[in-house]
């Protein structure tokens, strides 16, 4: 049998925790799946898997015949070899998470117009407002906004998220309006569960500014303090792409024209590019060029001209590169 199959196999089953899992990831039978194990492990002159009920394990054996995979993959990979027209032609399923704002803004259009272009691939979009273990979930492709990338795994920023400090008109009447960043640490302010709950950052007059911000809600999804805010309960820093809608049309007041809110990195994560399937590569490479021009989301994301701050952002610098892993 074809060992670099056998190796592409091996490398799923242990990526992925399951023989069932690997089958599907790489669209093969389980029968195959299983019959390219056995020849692994008869190579290998050991068992290289536990298994139980829940799920499969490295042995020793196993743990060295994956490093030496890896390296025949790498080495594989390397190859110039002439493809037959259309054999990388995306195809096949690939599993996607993000948040619930995020897709609802971005990626629910983002991902039509890529199977627009790419008829024979399919997305399953998963919402998930925390970070999930890609291989465990069986994930292909996760898409944060984040400053804090995971060690271990390995990512492509994609875009730049600018955020935005609002109120509604209701709150500001009752408490105020904040004129200094460090003013927020006297407002209720709403908190997001998973990131800067206690600090908000800003940048004023070229230095860098962190504020400590308390209040009585916090939420794990940005879209429900989206809605609080605009009830009134207090002031939330919101990503621009979704305040900027209401802020137009006078349901939230956008706070603190002269201090900038940290922007944040929309990046796609996942968990090995030694050997990227041509679905997760176009993928990729698609989000790059639709956050790049979309027109859509370049007018969700553009600043409104506020006395003291200029009008747009330039495109960081870091935008469609791949993350080295020393960074994470």
């Amino acid at each position: 049998m074809d060992r670099i199959t056998a190796a592409q196999v091996f490398v799923a089953i242990a990526e992925r925790g399951s023989m069932v899992a690997a089958s599907e990831a790489l669209a093969m039978s389980r029968a195959m799946v299983t019959r390219y194990l056995a020849e692994m492990e008869q190579w290998a002159g050991a068992r290289l898997l536990h298994r139980t009920t829940r799920r499969l394990s490295l042995t020793d054996a196993g743990e060295a015949t994956l490093a030496r995979c890896h390296q025949m993959l790498e080495v594989a990979g390397a190859m110039t070899v002439a493809s037959p027209e259309g054999i990388d032609t995306p195809h096949g399923l690939l599993r996607i998470t993000c948040s619930q704002s995020l897709a609802q803004t971005a990626l629910a259009g983002a991902v039509t117009a890529y199977l627009r272009r790419y008829p024979r691939a399919a997305v399953d979009l998963q919402m998930e407002n925390r970070a999930v273990n890609l291989v465990e979930q069986r994930i292909d492709l996760a898409i944060r906004i984040t400053n804090a990338l995971e060690p271990n795994l390995i990512a492509r920023q994609l875009a730049s998220c600018a955020s935005v400090v609002c109120a509604a008109p209701s709150y500001l009447a009752v408490h105020g309006t904040p004129r200094r960043a460090e003013d927020l640490a006297l407002h209720n302010c709403l908190t997001y569960t998973y990131f800067g709950k206690s600090l908000w950052q800003f940048t004023h007059d070229g230095e860098a500014l962190t504020v400590p911000v308390s209040g009585r809600l916090s939420a794990n999804e940005s879209l429900v303090l989206l809605v609080a805010t605009v009830a009134g309960a207090g002031i939330a820093m919101q990503p621009r792409y979704s305040a900027a809608p209401l802020i137009a049309s006078g349901q939230l007041v956008e706070l603190l024209p002269a201090y900038l809110p940290q922007d944040m990195g929309i990046y796609g994560i996942y968990t090995s590019r030694q050997h990227m399937s041509p679905l997760l590569r176009t993928m990729l490479d698609f989000l790059v060029e639709w956050f790049a021009g979309d027109p859509g989301w370049l007018a969700a994301i553009a600043a409104a001209p506020l006395p003291g701050r200029p009008v747009g952002r330039k495109r960081h610098a870091g935008v469609g590169k791949e993350v080295p892993e020393a960074q994470q």
